[in-house]
């Protein structure tokens, strides 16, 4: 928000020229924008690392230098709408529009490498990346590492296979907010918006763990969380209106649809940390549409109807409100395949 700096769920639709963004009231957008956002002239930051919890952040500047913030759901959506945006304000532009689409298929995450397992090793007491205090410009950073230093780790560790590989491991872990850049040169280059500029395989080039990192990779059981649950491919996401256990109240929330491992996760959109507030495993649920002519057994409050249920095989009952038939009508097709 401009007045009050807090963060609120917004429906974002891009045209041409502009970015529209609606108000979200009981999981459907108003019919009149809330914004708009006009794209001459613009420039976009992505990632954002101005807020350190926040890494799937996308920052425009207008040519009237107003800043927005626009946090995503994943990097991958935060990639993608940082690639359509900057197509649009280069529209006259067709080369930066290809070269921006090969840097963003060339930054892909290999199979079978969590970066938490990396961020582990990095930290490991007897085979983990060097902490050294640096000097860059009169000024004295403790616990930090050089770009080429972790180029060189990534690299002996087999992490990677090249130093172009390694830097975008490296890049991945910046935009994860893993590490963080300090001093003059290192937080320099993160104002490039191209991906390949953003983390520096150089000697003077400082790098350091973000305070984040060490709260992901603190606890055993999170990181398993983490690897088991949500490394899987995510097959469709938005928001929709989930009905509590407990207070029976309509919340809306964030759903993560992953395959291979099959979950579904959902997110508390008002909360800073991107981690889920519940989710369940998609083998052997039952899903279907509830009708609109009155409402179903199991359900209160405020219902505005295109409901569908998911059984889970330990027999817990989620209620989902969709905003149209359409959209229930995706989920249920992007989930039956899952269970």
């Amino acid at each position: 928000g401009h007045i009050v700096r807090n963060w609120k769920v917004r429906w974002f639709v891009l045209l041409q020229d502009k970015l529209l963004y609606y108000k979200i009231e009981g999981g459907k957008k108003e019919p009149s924008p809330k914004g708009r956002i006009l794209l001459d002239g613009c420039t976009i930051t992505c990632p954002c690392l101005e807020y350190e919890n926040r890494p799937l952040l996308i920052k425009l500047k207008t040519k009237t230098n107003t800043d927005y913030f626009l946090e995503c759901c994943s990097r991958e959506e935060r990639d993608s709408w940082a690639l359509d945006i900057t197509g649009a304000i280069h529209a006259g532009h067709p080369v930066q529009v290809q070269e921006l689409h090969r840097m963003k298929n060339s930054f892909k995450l290999l199979e079978n490498i969590s970066l938490h397992h990396i961020v582990e090793r990095m930290c490991d007491s007897s085979t983990g990346i060097k902490l050294t205090r640096n000097l860059e410009q009169g000024n004295r950073y403790k616990e930090t590492f050089t770009g080429s230093a972790l180029v060189d780790w990534l690299i002996s560790n087999s992490f990677a296979v090249s130093r172009f590989e390694a830097v975008t491991l490296a890049s991945m872990l910046m935009e994860e907010n893993f590490i963080k850049p300090v001093g003059a040169r290192s937080t320099e280059a993160t104002r490039y918006s191209d991906l390949s500029e953003q983390f520096l395989d150089d000697s003077t080039a400082l790098y350091m763990f973000a305070e984040s990192s060490k709260k992901k990779i603190s606890s055993k059981e999170e990181l398993q969380f983490n690897i088991s649950e949500l490394r899987g491919t995510i097959v469709k996401q938005g928001f929709l209106v989930k009905q509590g256990h407990k207070r029976k109240n309509w919340k809306v929330r964030r759903f993560v649809l992953r395959a291979d491992p099959a979950f579904l996760h959902y997110y508390d959109p008002t909360k800073e940390e991107n981690r889920p507030v519940g989710g369940f495993s998609l083998r052997g649920c039952l899903v279907s549409a509830l009708e609109d002519n009155g409402v179903p057994a199991g359900v209160k409050g405020n219902v505005q109807g295109n409901l569908f249920k998911i059984i889970t095989k330990n027999d817990i009952h989620y209620y989902i409100q969709a905003s149209s038939k359409a959209e229930r009508a995706q989920w249920i097709e992007a989930i039956k395949p899952l269970t």
